[in-house]
């Protein structure tokens, strides 16, 4: 990984990006509609949906040639069309202070709202003319992509978004000189019953590693210090990406360790917030390297589908797998790979996204708002 540092070409839960080989710029995302930002969303709850009523998906995601974010809605789970015509619902520029965000996560809470994560960070920031040095501070002390905010968002329709931006760093002494805040997801903890943030993070330039904390329930802040969640057994290996799923009365981590080679791995808890157990073996079936796993369940079915970021292909594509026992993976292919049922039918390029199931009336809501 040192060496890689050195050639500037990074995977760390980005995707490999040369940095001379920035992708070509596109129209600027406020020409289109985009989501509202309010002050604030009514406290009290909105009209509950069945599990069981949820027969859609809504896939969340982000590319490097805008840094802004996307939405997909699929009625089965295969065919993926972006509500906003393949243009971004929410510029970077507008809402982060780098002017670029990454890796979104969208889940819905016990409360019926909607939970929005992101990374704010622009990776091109200074050839775009946005700052005037490679990243916000120096890479000797705080490594490759250093950030400091965690973007976090709530809504009760998935059109009007409270908007927080949270520094780490400000908020914990312990994280004082903390290099990065990236990818950070959200899940709700029953036994604590609050909303657990949880990232990769690193103290300066040393390796990565993943911490968990717990957000107020206006979600604009983080209230606890953040701890580590996995132990990995070389603690100078960069372990980066979890993504926290409840199946049964276990939890699955997915994750990605940049051994060599760099994959996505899995390891598995009884509780929430620690105790996941070390397994070595690589679940994702590509030849190349990817990163960001999430994992989200078939409508009606035990099935479970593994999606990853494909940034070893080129161009980048998502790769999905499917598992009923979390021990055999099978390989479904990428969006629009021949021979595969999972269709992009109007965007192409999506990054480190994340899948959430939808009612067909809320699918229908948001591509009226944007069709307007």
């Amino acid at each position: 990984m040192k060496a890689i540092l050195a050639l500037a070409t990074m995977t760390l839960g980005f995707g490999t990006v040369g940095l001379s080989a920035r992708p070509a710029p596109q129209a600027e995302a406020n020409a289109t509609r985009q989501l509202a930002i309010v002050p604030t969303i009514a406290a009290s709850r909105p009209k509950a949906t069945k599990a069981e009523a949820r027969s859609a998906y809504l896939l969340a995601y982000f590319k490097d040639e805008t840094h802004s974010l996307y939405f997909a809605t699929s009625p089965d789970g295969y065919s993926f069309t972006d509500v906003n015509g393949g243009e971004p619902v929410l510029a970077g520029r507008a809402v982060a202070d780098q002017k670029g965000l990454r890796d979104p996560h969208i889940m819905r809470g016990p409360d019926g709202a909607f939970y929005l994560s992101m990374t704010d960070l622009h990776i091109y920031a200074q050839q775009e003319g946005l700052r005037t040095t490679q990243w916000e501070r120096p890479e000797k002390e705080f490594g490759w992509g250093n950030n400091r905010n965690l973007l976090l968002m709530k809504s009760h329709d998935l059109l009007h978004w409270t908007l927080a931006k949270v520094d780490m760093a400000s908020l914990f002494p312990a994280y004082a000189k903390a290099g990065n805040a990236w990818a950070p997801e959200t899940i709700w903890d029953p036994a604590k019953k609050r909303m657990m943030v949880y990232f990769t993070t690193r103290i300066g330039n040393g390796p990565n590693f993943m911490v968990y904390s717990y957000a107020n329930p206006a979600f604009t802040t983080l209230m606890t210090e953040p701890k580590k969640i996995l132990e990995y057994p070389r603690p100078e290996v960069n372990v980066i990406d979890a993504d926290i799923t409840k199946v049964g009365d276990k939890y699955h981590m997915f994750y990605v360790a940049h051994e060599k080679p760099g994959s996505i791995r899995q390891a598995v808890s009884s509780r929430i917030d620690g105790g996941y157990v070390y397994d070595p073996r690589k679940v994702d079936p590509e030849n190349v390297a990817a990163e960001a796993p999430t994992l989200w369940r078939r409508h009606g079915t035990n099935t479970y589908v593994l999606m990853y970021d494909v940034f070893g292909a080129k161009p980048n594509n998502m790769g999905f797998a499917e598992t009923t026992d979390f021990q055999t993976f099978r390989n479904i292919g990428r969006f629009n790979d021949a021979g595969s049922r999972m269709k992009a039918t109007n965007f192409s390029g999506p990054k480190h996204g994340a899948v959430m199931a939808i009612t067909p009336d809320e699918a229908d809501r948001l591509r009226g708002y944007f069709a307007r």
